[in-house]
């Protein structure tokens, strides 16, 4: 058997077009995904060739899926390109969720749809080596109770050793207390890409502040294209992005 995975348009079809809590966060979930590496790359929309990472320094969080939810509706849409890793190397499913402020449709996001993205959710489990999931999701404020239902319902049907995980604008981490007692392990502050709050939130980090919400104090979340003059806390792990396929060459900035 070749030991090489290869993540493609036929593998996560087959696994994923299959799929026709409570506030307090269990101790079990502050727990998990602990034993990841210290540097995440994140792989996007495109061709990735990672088999050259050093497993005990590097992990990757692979875009899955996204689905699309559209009225009372959920279009799934699998990953398109391969990507290739070594059989060491820890995985992270991305689940990318868009719903009205991508697609201009307003999203009903009610139990039946609820229940129908944590049912595709929890189908990027069966794929090789993945270890803990993510869910990338820019939701509006209309949105933050039904995102946080959603959570509610997908924790509980997690295994107790996969780690559950989720971007957050770095906005929500300085003074929006909404994320409070997320039922996730990590809501990983997006400090690129900040539009209106670049500024003040990037001056923030360098003047040596910190993000208000504990779930955004474990982790950081940078762009290869956006370097950050703030220093940064050697306990947190490190989620890079990068706006084209990753060389040799990015990952040596992170040794």
């Amino acid at each position: 058997m070749n030991r090489n995975k290869k993540l493609s348009v036929f593998l996560l079809a087959t696994l994923l077009l299959s799929v026709s809590c409570q506030k307090t966060v269990p101790s079990r979930v502050r727990t998990a995904g602990r034993d990841f590496p210290p540097v995440i790359l994140w792989a996007w929309e495109r061709p990735e060739d990672l088999e050259f990472l050093d497993p005990e320094r590097f992990g990757v969080a692979f875009l899955a899926q996204t689905l699309v939810v559209e009225g009372d509706t959920v279009v799934f849409k699998p990953r398109r390109q391969p990507l290739k890793v070594s059989p060491e190397t820890k995985l992270i499913a991305v689940t990318r969720i868009e719903s009205t402020k991508t697609t201009g449709k307003r999203a009903m996001l009610g139990p039946s749809q609820r229940t129908e993205l944590v049912g595709l959710i929890l189908r990027t489990l069966e794929l090789e080596n993945v270890s803990a999931i993510q869910i990338d999701f820019d939701v509006v404020q209309s949105e933050r109770e039904a995102y946080r239902a959603l959570l509610e319902e997908l924790r509980p049907r997690l295994p107790a050793h996969i780690g559950l995980s989720m971007t957050a604008l770095a906005s929500f981490c300085v003074g929006d207390r909404w994320l409070e007692d997320m039922p996730v392990d990590e809501a990983v502050p997006m400090i690129f890409r900040m539009g209106t709050d670049n500024d003040a939130i990037k001056s923030l980090l360098a003047r040596g502040g910190d993000f208000g919400e504990p779930l955004c104090r474990s982790s950081y979340g940078i762009a290869v294209d956006e370097p950050l003059k703030m220093e940064f806390d050697s306990a947190r792990r490190l989620y890079v992005f990068n706006n084209h396929a990753w060389t040799k060459d990015d990952v040596l900035r992170f040794q």
